[in-house]
């Protein structure tokens, strides 16, 4: 487990510094430190070459939030749920219903007590150690609470279910999706691809991060009478391969979060069928 209070994290440079109370021992105030990611390995900022630093072209954030509570009150602009909505990808919630949330500061309705949320708010941390077991080759991380913030894009937030280091050191997003297939169609939906609105989830999450790929974990389950079938498969995304998409996303996403500060409702967007 990753133990940070408060990291500040310079992608482009490959520097992340921060206040590290307990990652670098005692209770004493190191002041700003310097770590390798993720490794809580600190040394002073006078030890570190600052060669490259004017070069900086974001600042990524990321919090550890102390209460479940206090993480749902720093959800107030966009999310990774809710990027599918902006761009009409959301099977559930039109981008409409999202701009009457975000302008008006309407609480969306609350799903956790739904029985399939509820599995999957369960199974997440069971299926983020099998990840580990099954693929040693990365370093897997979690902070529960944690949300991510860019500068580059105030309007955005992300919140993840793990983040990745692979044997070359670049950075990856880990998303867990738990489902139940009532019917082939919805199995279809899985076949070699993820669907829209989970594939314009993990957008916003590489758009925010600014990190190098996304691995998707699924696990697909199905009953038959007294019988429970699961399949587990993953969905690697290369950043290089959707820059496009997630240029496009950030446009949509911009010009949604200004009809959201002037509360002008956006024209109306729905998946297409």
């Amino acid at each position: 487990m990753c133990c940070w209070d408060h990291v500040l994290c310079w992608i482009r440079s490959g520097v992340w510094s921060g206040k590290l109370g307990g990652i670098c021992g005692g209770n004493e105030d190191h002041g700003t430190v310097v770590c390798a990611p993720w490794t809580g390995i600190c040394r002073s900022a006078a030890d570190t070459p600052l060669s490259g630093m004017q070069e900086k072209k974001s600042m990524v954030e990321m919090k550890v939030l102390s209460s479940h509570e206090e993480w749902l009150k720093a959800r107030t602009k966009i999310g990774g749920s809710d990027a599918s909505a902006i761009v009409g990808m959301n099977p559930y919630k039109s981008n409409v219903e999202l701009w009457k949330e975000k302008a008006y500061g309407i609480e969306p309705v609350d799903i956790s007590d739904k029985p399939y949320v509820k599995y999957g708010t369960e199974a997440e941390p069971l299926l983020r150690e099998m990840f580990k077991l099954d693929y040693p080759e990365y370093q897997v991380c979690y902070e529960e609470n944690n949300i991510w913030f860019n500068d580059k894009y105030p309007w955005a937030h992300a919140s993840l279910d793990g983040w990745l280091i692979d044997q070359d050191g670049r950075k990856g997003i880990w998303e867990c999706k738990t489902t139940n297939i009532l019917q082939s169609m919805q199995k279809e939906k899985w076949d070699h691809r993820i669907p829209d609105n989970y594939y314009i989830q993990v957008l916003h999450y590489l758009m925010v991060t600014e990190f190098d790929f996304v691995i998707l974990k699924a696990q697909l389950k199905s009953v038959y009478g007294e019988d429970v079938y699961l399949q587990t498969r993953h969905y690697p995304i290369e950043r290089s391969e959707v820059e496009e998409d997630i240029k496009y996303l950030i446009e949509e996403e911009s010009k949604f979060w200004e009809h959201v500060q002037m509360k002008k409702a956006p024209a109306l967007k729905l998946p297409e069928i």
